[in-house]
């Protein structure tokens, strides 16, 4: 399974983040498929950069945002299109209501 997630770089406490699509199996800091953004918490504001249509076609093959980057894609406006998973959530938004079991 394929996650979009943060990848750690900078010096001793001087984060800077990569937003990339890695396989979930790998290592945080590991190999991964590709770079769609970055994230400089230490800037005020923050800066984040995404490659909108980049992430929305990852989103659309299947790949699972991490909390951190569903939260930051959504700082952005990336939107995805399905309603499940983890990016339903991770915004606040109440998961889609399901019919009772038996109904």
């Amino acid at each position: 399974m394929l996650k979009i997630r943060l990848t750690r770089l900078g010096a001793h406490k001087r984060p800077f983040y990569r937003i990339v699509v890695a396989d979930a199996h790998k290592p945080r800091d590991g190999r991964s498929v590709e770079v769609i953004g970055y994230y400089d918490p230490l800037t005020n504001p923050a800066t984040v950069d995404v490659k909108a249509e980049r992430a929305l076609d990852w989103l659309n093959k299947g790949a699972q945002p991490t909390e951190a980057a569903a939260r930051l894609l959504s700082r952005k406006g990336v939107r995805h299109k399905l309603v499940e998973g983890p990016w339903s959530t991770a915004h606040g938004e109440a998961p889609p209501a399901t019919p009772a079991a038996g109904s």
